[in-house]
């Protein structure tokens, strides 16, 4: 059973710097490097990277940039029948600053996500007829095709899971009943619920909140402090694994592509929670987005020496 994932992907454009300059200062940076990314990407690669079948549906400029984001979906195995290259403009860029501690600054341009629209919510109609299981969305593109693409899911019996970023003021109410999953972390949730969130106290209480506004599970992330999951019935806490930080670029994409290839090959949610956390763990030992998510063999011999098998 696939996942299909729909939302954007841009070129990363990464300048390794000693530390995030401050408002109105530049600082020297020490290295370079251009990779692969968008969220919505990200998370397709983590599931083809991890051996499970998935098709992306977004939008590419059709730029030298779209040709090499096309290509590299395709080399990590991701199905990209999905993929529509829009002539009329330049692909998804983010442009990130990495410190030496793993901490990161982005800003981006949508490009061509910003483009997303209802003739690519039939084409991720189509394929979610294709034996999908789980759908993955994000909010990377226009956020009325995000409610498309989620009531076409709900519409198709597919599990629904929305990792609600880049952080959104709010959601529109009528988002929230098409959702089994939502996942966003302290600064998401924050936003989402109005209210700080810091600690496993607080994450749940956010949690709880996004609950009761119609989601059928919340979990809330808290980085290096594991997460937070709670649905009506119960709240539970998946401990951290701890590793070296490298860059948390992508760690939330490796986190939420675990999560769904978890789910989509019959694991049960606490299973995949600890699938999750073993792919967002070990994508920010190495830089980058995509080239940092993890492989089935480093995966599953982390997920084998931890307590994280089994359905």
């Amino acid at each position: 059973m696939s996942v299909i994932v729909f939302g954007s992907i841009n070129m990363d454009l990464t300048i390794v710097v000693p530390r995030l300059p401050k408002l109105g200062e530049t600082i020297a940076g020490d290295k370079f490097f251009k990779a692969a990314g968008g969220k919505g990407a990200n998370q397709a690669v983590a599931v083809a990277k991890l051996g499970f079948p998935v098709h992306f549906v977004g939008q590419v400029g059709g730029d030298e940039f779209g040709s090499i984001l096309l290509e590299e979906l395709v080399a990590a195995g991701v199905g990209t029948e999905g993929v529509k290259i829009n002539p009329d403009i330049h692909s998804g860029i983010a442009s990130i600053m990495v410190d030496n501690r793993g901490d990161n600054a982005i800003a981006t341009a949508a490009g061509a996500n910003g483009c997303v629209g209802t003739e690519d919510v039939e084409r991720f109609r189509s394929l979610l007829g294709l034996e999908a299981k789980v759908a993955l969305l994000e909010l990377g593109v226009p956020i009325e095709t995000v409610v498309e693409a989620a009531r076409v899911a709900r519409e198709c019996g597919v599990t629904v899971i929305l990792d609600p970023a880049p952080a959104p003021p709010s959601l529109p109410e009528q988002l929230y009943p098409l959702i089994d999953i939502i996942t966003p972390n302290e600064i998401e949730a924050s936003q989402l619920v109005g209210f700080p969130v810091s600690d496993t106290e607080t994450a749940s209480r956010a949690a709880s909140v996004l609950c009761q506004r119609g989601v059928n599970n919340a979990i809330v992330t808290l980085g290096d402090r594991g997460c937070v999951c709670s649905s009506r019935s119960e709240t539970f806490i998946v401990e951290p694994i701890e590793v070296p930080v490298v860059d948390t670029v992508g760690a939330g994409d490796g986190f939420n592509g675990a999560l769904a290839a978890a789910l989509a090959s019959g694991q049960s949610l606490r299973t995949a929670l600890g699938w999750a956390t073993v792919a967002g763990a070990l994508t920010v030992t190495r830089r980058g987005a995509q080239p940092a998510l993890p492989k089935w063999e480093n995966f599953i011999d982390t997920l084998t020496r931890g307590k994280y098998l089994g359905k």
